[in-house]
């Protein structure tokens, strides 16, 4: 086996056992995991029957909020993520990672991994409230698969921006002053309502936020209201420029803790 085969191999079994080691801790704090679950339904049903107004948009306003409330929750949720990396630091539980012959990084690939996971059940209950609610998913097989790809890739890049913020922040305590940053993110967006009902100025950086590149892609392949085509490529370039920036970054930050 070659030496990149070896480095490789070695890469993902460290990062596996970072994975399980952040598996492991939902079997203690089922109560944190099953809150994470059940915020963006709660989301859901407050925005969906009472405050929700559904401006500019035409036809069922709940055709048109879950798209944009899956594409909020991929946005949000990051804190757990941020607390669970400063938490490590402060604890000096990454410093004697790094003592370890482990692969530079497999602490934020396996942290990452299991938010991952999260996130998958995360859209699976959400998906499941919705379809309960009567929300229906138009569009073939293909495109609903297709659209949970381009969730999934957009919290995957909000992931490192997290964890990236996290490193920066380095202590639980600040970790809600930096998540409040993500807030902006979430609703300065289309989730629920429609840019064209929005003063010009509002309406065009609306448009132009990623989560709302998602959220209207998402739209589209779901065949819900306020969907277009040709955002889906927007939706797939979005999160790679964001990745190309911050997980860099997060590595790079990562290796210099202990310098």
């Amino acid at each position: 086996m070659s030496d990149t085969a070896h480095a490789t191999s070695y890469a993902l079994t460290d990062s596996w056992t970072m994975t399980r080691r952040e598996l492991a801790r939902w079997a203690r704090q089922p109560v944190a995991v099953a809150v994470n679950l059940a915020f963006p339904v709660m989301m859901l049903l407050m925005f969906g029957y009472l405050v929700g107004g559904g401006r500019g948009v035409s036809g069922d306003y709940l055709d048109y909020l879950i798209p944009g409330m899956l594409a909020l929750t991929m946005a949000f949720g990051l804190e757990g993520t941020m607390v669970a990396v400063t938490r490590d630091l402060e604890r000096g539980v990454v410093d004697r990672f790094r003592s370890l012959p482990m692969t530079n990084g497999a602490v934020l690939v396996g942290r990452s991994a299991a938010d991952m996971l999260q996130s998958v059940l995360g859209l699976a209950v959400l998906l499941a409230v919705g379809y309960a609610l009567g929300w229906r998913a138009h569009g073939s097989a293909g495109a609903f698969l297709g659209a949970v790809g381009l969730l999934l890739l957009f919290r995957f890049a909000m992931l490192w921006v997290g964890i990236h913020l996290a490193l920066v922040a380095g202590k639980p305590e600040m970790v809600q002053a930096v998540q409040i940053l993500v807030w902006p993110v979430g609703f300065l967006s289309n989730a629920f309502a429609a840019p064209e009902a929005m003063p010009g100025w509002l309406g065009t950086l609306v448009q132009w936020n990623p989560m709302s590149q998602s959220a209207t892609a998402v739209r589209d392949l779901f065949g819900s209201p306020g969907g277009e085509s040709g955002h889906v490529g927007a939706a797939v370039v979005w999160p790679l420029v964001i990745l190309a920036v911050f997980f860099p970054l997060a590595v790079r930050r990562f290796a210099r803790l202990s310098r």
